[in-house]
């Protein structure tokens, strides 16, 4: 690289000063030298930084009106593909004026009809992908890492020993999503079994994902011998991909958007999870700290005295689906009747058991479930004007004698009971240009092209105390789109929508 700098250093002074006639040459013995692309060479010998090279924008053709227009369009032909909206666009557009239902710009209406049938499904991919809500996924790492862990079906179960996991994840929120900073429970259910862990985690995080599966492997009794996910990018990686193969864990993966394939997973996400902590909003460390909590304790009370049905077999006769279970059993009771079970697990199993108390493992989770629900409608306590107070424990005597009446108040876990009209405690959006908008499309109208960066300049240096960080860019961005697509939708419909209007006013 040092070579190359003083090579061109040393040419490039030469190169400046020589006729036209000559810096061919140069140029030619320049590029044969080094190998770098001719355009590089030229601007290098120039002694332009491509800092200084202006870059020019991409040249659109096709502008948001005539975007709207085809959407309008498409929507009219039934949502036909783009070669079929193609042939159908011309007797349409004259269809459609004939009877007095659009108004195109000529402009508009010359680019509507020379617009190419892969531009138009190009044009319409982001309206296509609001309505179906699929994607492709990025390609890169991820995509290797999944090609490379094979499929397993919810047929190809058939009847494993016990330590093969199906995982998954829940997000803790309620409502529309204000950042990303939302628990997540990682959820893990053995086939055979049936035995469930639940390990709190403060965000999404392959690391996380990580932990958790080291948490649930030490708190087992019995081996874990492989784990079954969905393509979720936390656990298409390659960290969690190496310590599958350090663990000597079966890693495999469900097919995309078929959530039948993890049908035992994802029937303890309602059943367990869901059931448990409900549909709250939960974030912070105080809260990953009191869902840890109320875990541990469950964690006991579902797996040593919960029972659940298991799918025998199932049939279908013609629409008809006839499904056969087994007896209902917890999950302890099916590890120990078991036989690829080791004898000494069984007799832990056992011993634990005895040891364990049923009411009092209640007990401590509605306690928990309480501190839960006041975090999810108030905030965690440091975000409380007014704390509220940490419930004390009744004696078990007393919890035991309410368990007759508790059907009289209704539902009796308090993550489930409707909650007052409490303020919410969470971060809400303010719109920042509430008060500058007038200005903003003043400026749009006098010139339509300005770019959201140049409207950004201009707004840091008229308020310099509330713009001059720049940081809402991204939000100017999406509002200057917004009026674009307002003015592209008046230029195709014209003047139908001051007639619609001037109608509404009549009646």
């Amino acid at each position: 690289m040092t070579t190359r700098k003083e090579l061109t250093k040393a040419i490039g002074a030469r190169y400046r000063a020589a006729p036209k006639s000559e810096k061919q040459k140069i140029l030619d013995e320049f590029v044969a030298l080094t190998g770098c692309h001719r355009k590089h060479a030229i601007r290098a010998l120039n002694g332009m930084r491509a800092a200084d090279v202006e870059e020019k924008g991409r040249n659109r053709v096709y502008d948001e009106a005539t975007r709207q227009a085809l959407i309008m369009l498409w929507e009219a032909a039934d949502r036909v593909c783009g070669k079929r909206l193609k042939a159908l666009v011309p007797m349409l557009i004259d269809a459609m004026e004939r009877h007095g239902h659009l108004e195109l710009d000529l402009i508009v209406k010359d680019k509507v009809l020379a617009v190419s049938a892969a531009t138009i499904d190009r044009m319409l991919a982001g309206t296509r992908l609001q309505i179906d809500g699929q994607r492709k996924r990025r390609k890169g790492i991820g995509a290797a890492i999944r090609r490379s862990i094979p499929v397993r079906t919810f047929a190809d179960w058939g009847d494993p020993p016990p330590g093969f996991f199906e995982i998954d994840m829940v997000e803790h929120y309620n409502g529309p999503k204000t950042d990303g900073d939302y628990l997540h429970t990682l959820v893990l259910t053995d086939i055979a079994s049936g035995w469930t862990e639940c390990i709190a985690m403060r965000h999404r995080s392959q690391a996380l994902v990580i932990e958790g599966l080291a948490t649930a492997a030490e708190d087992l009794l019995f081996p874990m011998l492989g784990v079954d996910s969905d393509n979720d990018s936390a656990f298409m990686t390659q960290d969690v991909f190496d310590y599958c193969v350090a663990h000597r864990l079966v890693q495999t993966r469900s097919r995309a958007y078929k959530k039948n394939d993890q049908a035992w997973v994802e029937q303890k996400n309602g059943a367990i999870v869901r059931r448990l902590v409900g549909y709250g909003r939960l974030s912070g460390s105080e809260a990953t700290k009191t869902l840890a909590q109320l875990y541990a304790s469950s964690r006991l009370y579902i797996n040593f005295f919960q029972p659940s049905f298991k799918l025998k077999s199932k049939t279908r006769d013609g629409a008809r689906v006839k499904k056969v279970y087994h007896p209902p059993a917890t999950p302890c009771d099916r590890l120990i009747a078991h036989p690829a079970v080791d004898p000494t697990v069984k007799a832990k199993l056992a011993a634990q058991f005895l040891s364990l108390d049923p009411v009092r493992l209640l007990q401590q989770i509605r306690i928990v479930q309480q501190a839960l629900s006041d975090i999810a409608t108030y905030g965690p306590p440091a975000q409380q004007a007014t704390p509220t107070a940490s419930p004390s424990p009744t004696p078990i005597s007393e919890f035991l004698s309410s368990l007759t009446t508790a059907w009289k108040e209704g539902e009796v876990r308090p993550t489930h009971r409707k909650k007052s009209n409490a303020p919410r405690w969470w971060r809400t959006l303010v719109n920042p240009f509430a008060e500058a908008w007038p200005v903003i499309e003043g400026w749009l109208d006098a010139d339509p092209s300005a770019s959201a960066n140049e409207l950004m300049d201009r707004l840091a240096a008229m308020t310099p105390e509330v713009y001059g960080s720049k940081a809402q860019l991204r939000t100017l961005q999406r509002r200057v789109g917004e009026w674009r697509s307002e003015r592209a939708k008046e230029m195709v419909l014209g003047s139908l929508r001051k007639a619609g209007a001037k109608t509404v006013e009549h009646q």
